[in-house]
């Protein structure tokens, strides 16, 4: 949403005062944010202004979006994409009242082109979107499925079945089980790949 992000309402914990930030002073990234870094635990977002085109943006060049669209056999529009969205997610995502998860556990790594280049020398099958001239986003459901740990339990914790970037509770894991099993899964990825794959949860 960071490009319909129009300002962000805070409250700052420490001085006890309300401060609003900017598109721009949001600092938005891929995943990340001025509220990720120097403001983390520092302000509490109380409200969001959107920025919305009056004329349908119908962005579909994101994931499966085109190929979800022409299975329910619908032509592009905000409604028919939102839509398509939700039903790639409730294939591929556990539903948390079902199973505990917190969605994506960790982040998709980016790194430059010319490591992309190599790696796939090495791993022809990595997927990789371009990003800028210099740079890789690569899809670490991907690297973690590479080491055959999509489907992998031990005890409660796991690594879900459809979906390997997201970790599950299958009842009675511990929170140090869940964090033990994605130290595991950052060591290998990082021994195997040459790369280190960050948490997206906040862990507490």
């Amino acid at each position: 949403v960071k490009d319909t992000i129009f300002k962000v309402h805070t409250f700052e914990i420490e001085k006890r005062i309300v401060k609003i930030f900017s598109n721009e002073e949001c600092k938005f990234k891929y995943r990340d944010s001025i509220f990720k870094r120097q403001l983390k635990e520092k302000v509490i977002i109380t409200k969001v202004e959107f920025k919305l085109s009056k004329t349908p943006l119908n962005k579909t060049s994101y994931g499966a979006i085109i190929e979800e669209l022409a299975t329910l056999k619908l032509d592009p529009s905000p409604k028919n994409i939102a839509n398509a969205v939700i039903n790639i997610r409730n294939k591929k995502l556990p539903n948390p009242i079902e199973i505990g998860n917190s969605g994506s556990f960790f982040k998709n790594p980016i790194v430059s082109t010319n490591k992309f280049e190599l790696l796939k020398k090495d791993f022809p099958e990595i997927i990789g979107y371009k990003i800028s001239d210099k740079e890789t986003k690569l899809a670490a459901g991907w690297l973690i499925e590479n080491l055959g740990l999509k489907g992998f339990r031990k005890g409660d914790a796991g690594v879900h079945k459809n979906q390997a970037l997201v970790l599950v509770n299958y009842g009675n894991a511990s929170g140090k089980e869940i964090l033990n099993l994605a130290k595991n899964i950052q060591a290998d990825i990082l021994k195997r790949f040459g790369i280190y794959i960050e948490s997206e949860v906040n862990i507490l």
